[in-house]
């Protein structure tokens, strides 16, 4: 989505140096000739002479901006870019108040998400991203699959196991969003799309700064804040610095209600007074970024970067609607502290006519959280009595309630080598290499207060389960594409990726011996875990165990490698210079792994097809852009993340599915005062298989089980499908869709404008599973308003804003603290804030 210059400058949240527009440089120019002719005129009464007329509203030109992208690794105008690509410039971040990923998220319609749910705590920086309805959802939570979509800030990518980075959208140039599989450019976490955070740059040629003050306040709910501000300051003619930073407080507006809680085996009745508190989900954030850059000469420059937050965050977004609206009954903490620190190098240069770039990026996140986790006690105690095996020292029966104290750390290290010939080569290609490393310290300690010793694993007081395991993952690739002009029209490429990950997974997880002995274990055929693998390998003696990590000892260490190749073909055929067609094939892919149930096998890659066709057309004298594509995906055996036995997540390669869909996007200067903007994707997700819900001895996904068909996995008849060949794909709706409007006009010395944006996503289902989903329930359509107004005097704005102008009560996600067919009978829901208030307030300097 781009920018128009018929739009006089919105209010400058992310100001840079800021040019004159085309009508205010046409006013001065002329002006300025008028006023030489008169001069050279014969004299006259000065009495009688007069000022020069400004050019009227109706004498300024409309049309739109040209939007520069970098999706294919080289610099190219959006509208000449044979692929799919949403751009949202600067301009269009300031219109919307966009300051995070859900803020931006609505205005691109191939992006849907979810939240990390089942179980961990559900709040700011934990959301999953999709693109193009490529989601099987399920209810599984840390050290799951790989991301399908890849999140890069600049140049470096910023994917984390669980979600990727919350990266707060200040001082930044454009979001790129790429949907569809870039396997060959952008490699394994861009299966089904990649998006693109683009930051302003630190300019040497003059002084710039802005600051911003917003205030806003939610029907309900609480005051929130945010502060802003940017200095960009030369040092000398080819050495800058730009300093960015931030601090937000996100106001809450879910509410813990007191209330209670009777245990049905022990009676015990639970309580939650000393937490329950009005505005309950309450966040805040600080951060910043800072950058220089070198120009060693003209053709060098080097760009060192380093971003930090540090992000608290307390009470669940998800509400309980068995409580109320906005409304929970908790009686554990939750909370989270997340604090990561991006560091980045990017060199650019040429060697001859050849552009050469390295990027290198490092990402530290640390993130400590809590969460309520009494849901599973209270249903496993409802439907299967479990309330009788938590009992104390004395063998006192005892709360069964868990809660969940986390630590995770990650760590990524990334470096990328490319080099590009000339644009304008009839021939011409980029290529390079590159090589990442991920890994992941999980902690995950379930505890149940007063529980007795013996029940507690060694070392850890009131602890029912321990997870205790370290992730790695590598990714080692060579790729490049080539592109060919067969005459001014026709154009093809092709490209290609050739990889090598592997995926190791080592540590400790499971019970005490109490819950879990390596006798029971034996009896039953089954592999042992927890501290019962310990006994069987190292013996009965306690002090005779290694330890890992302050765990009891590592139960497994496990890693498996694979490689491969994937590729690309374009066609695009330039119509003319308003217009182009293209036609893609694309691949991606996610790596397989280690479950983190180290019993299980591994799960397999999953592969995504993708074979489409699109178009980039400008109109009316460049005044209308309407760009479009069609596509076919097909998704084999794709990786499906659930909860099973003891709440662990477990990783299966499930079936096949296919989606079709239609994505289209319109801008179009009305005329100098109107813009109008809108996007809307259409997608038909559905399996092409029958989801069975296991795997064959080999891991490949079994899709034929009636009633009565043995599991290999467990030896166990099963009761038939888990979701028929033709059942949708969770998460992402058929529809969604935006439209804005926005009129400015003068009044006086200031720049008035007001803006409406309307958002529409149809009904979605909440899981791939037909039980889990009747569950949990249809996530309902929903249409939002957002309405704004403002007005600017030189270097001075103010806007005042509504979201969500009619309260309505979104659905966003649905989840359940546990195992859906467990604990599902009291599902959460994750929704927009209700309606929001808010004055902004903005300056250049």
């Amino acid at each position: 989505m781009g920018t128009s210059k018929h739009q006089r400058r919105a209010p400058a949240r992310h100001a840079a140096l800021r040019p004159l527009s085309k009508g205010t440089l046409a006013a001065a120019i002329y002006v300025a000739f008028q006023s030489m002719a008169f001069a050279q005129a014969a004299p006259q009464d000065p009495a009688q002479q007069q000022p020069a007329p400004a050019p009227t509203t109706q004498q300024r030109q409309a049309t739109l901006d040209t939007v520069t992208v970098t999706a294919l690794k080289r610099e190219q105008d959006l509208q000449k870019v044979p692929i799919s690509v949403q751009a949202v410039g600067e301009q269009e971040l300031e219109r919307h108040d966009v300051a995070s990923f859900q803020d931006y998220a609505k205005l691109i319609p191939s992006v849907s998400f979810g939240t990390a749910g089942g179980g961990v705590f559900s709040g700011p920086g934990f959301l999953q991203v999709y693109m193009r309805g490529v989601a099987s959802g399920g209810d599984g939570n840390h050290s799951g699959s790989q991301p399908s979509v890849g999140v890069y800030l600049d140049e470096q990518p910023i994917t984390t196991i669980t979600g990727a980075l919350d990266v707060h959208m200040y001082d930044i140039n454009r979001v790129e969003a790429l949907p569809g599989p870039q396997g060959t450019l952008y490699g394994a976490s861009s299966q089904a799309g990649t998006l693109r955070i683009i930051t302003n740059k630190p300019d040497a040629s003059a002084f710039a700064a802005s600051a911003a003050a917003e205030v806003n306040v939610i029907e309900n709910g609480g005051i929130g804040h945010v502060f802003e501000g940017m200095v960009n300051v030369p040092i000398n003619d080819r050495t800058a610095v730009r300093i960015v930073g931030w601090n937000k407080h996100d106001a809450g507006y879910v509410d813990n209600v007191a209330g209670t809680r009777v245990f049905p085996t022990s009676g015990i009745v639970q309580n939650n007074d000393l937490l329950a508190k009005g505005n309950y989900n309450e966040a805040n954030a600080t951060g910043a970024r800072v950058a220089l850059k070198f120009d060693l000469n003209d053709a060098w420059s080097i760009t060192p970067m380093i971003m930090g937050q540090k992000q608290t965050a307390t009470g669940s977004t998800g509400w309980d609607p068995s409580v109320g609206e906005f409304k929970v009954n908790h009686a554990y903490p939750e909370s989270s502290k997340d604090t990561w620190t991006q560091a980045a190098l990017t060199i650019q240069g040429k060697i001859g006519n050849f552009d050469l770039t390295y990027a290198f990026g490092h990402l530290k996140r640390d993130v400590d959280s809590e969460a309520d986790y009494s849901d599973y006690g209270f249903w496993y105690d409802t439907i299967s009595g479990y309330g009788a095996y938590f009992y104390d020292d004395d063998f006192n029966l005892v709360n069964p309630s868990q809660y969940i104290q986390a630590k995770d750390a990650y760590t990524m290290t990334s470096h990328e080598l490319r080099i590009a010939s000339p644009a304008e080569d009839r021939l011409r290609f980029v290529g390079g290499v590159f090589w990442q490393e991920h890994k992941h310290d999980i902690e995950q300690r379930y505890r149940v207060d007063g529980l007795a010793d013996s029940l507690s694993v060694q070392g850890w007081p009131d602890t029912i389960w321990l997870t205790e395991q370290d992730r790695n993952d590598k990714d080692e690739a060579v790729f490049g594409e080539l592109t060919f002009d067969i005459n001014d029209a026709w154009s093809v490429t092709a490209g290609g990726r050739w990889f090598r990950s592997t995926n190791g997974l080592q540590g400790y997880f499971g019970f005490a011996d109490g819950y879990s002995s390596l006798e029971s274990a034996q009896s039953n055929g089954v592999p042992p875990y927890g501290e019962a693998a310990c006994r069987l390998q190292f013996g009965d003696n306690r002090a005779n165990w290694p330890g890992y990590e302050g765990a009891p000892c590592s139960v497994f260490n496990k890693r498996v490698k694979e490689s491969g190749s994937l590729g690309r073909f374009n066609v695009n055929w330039k119509l003319t210079d308003d217009a182009l067609l293209y036609a893609t094939y694309s691949e991606g892919y996610r790596p397989g792994g280690i479950n983190r149930r180290g019993t299980l096998p591994p799960y397999l890659s999953d592969y995504l097809k993708n074979y489409e066709m699109g178009w980039k057309t400008s109109w009316l004298d460049k005044r209308l852009t309407f760009n479009g594509a069609v596509f076919r995906q097909d998704w084999d055996d794709f990786q499906y993340s659930y909860l099973g036995q003891n709440g662990l997540t477990e990783i299966r390669n499930a079936a096949k599915a296919r989606i079709d869909g239609l994505e289209a996007e319109l801008q179009w200067a009305v005329n100098y005062n109107f813009l109008l903007t809108g996007g809307f994707a259409y997608y038909d997700a559905k399996l092409t298989e029958t989801y069975c819900g296991f795997t064959d001895l080999l891991g490949n996904p079994v899709t034929v089980c009636p009633a009565g068909t043995i599991n290999p996995q467990t030896g166990e008849a099963v009761d038939g499908p888990q979701a028929l060949s033709g059942a949708r794909l969770p998460i992402t709706a058929r529809f969604k869709g935006n439209l804005t409007g926005r009129y400015t006009w003068d009044i006086g010395e200031y720049e008035a404008h007001v803006q409406g944006a309307v958002f529409h996503q149809g009904d979605r289902r909440t899981d791939l599973r037909d039980a889990e989903s009747a569950l949990l329930g249809t996530l309902d359509a929903y249409t939002t308003l957002d309405l704004s107004a403002g007005w600017r005097r030189g270097a001075w704005s103010m806007d005042i804003f509504i979201k969500n102008a009619t309260n309505e009560t979104t659905e966003l996600s649905k989840f359940a603290e546990c195992a859906v067919l467990t604990c599902g009978n009291q599902p959460y829901t994750v929704s927009t804030p209700p309606r929001t208030f808010g004055v902004r307030w903005s300056r250049d300097f």
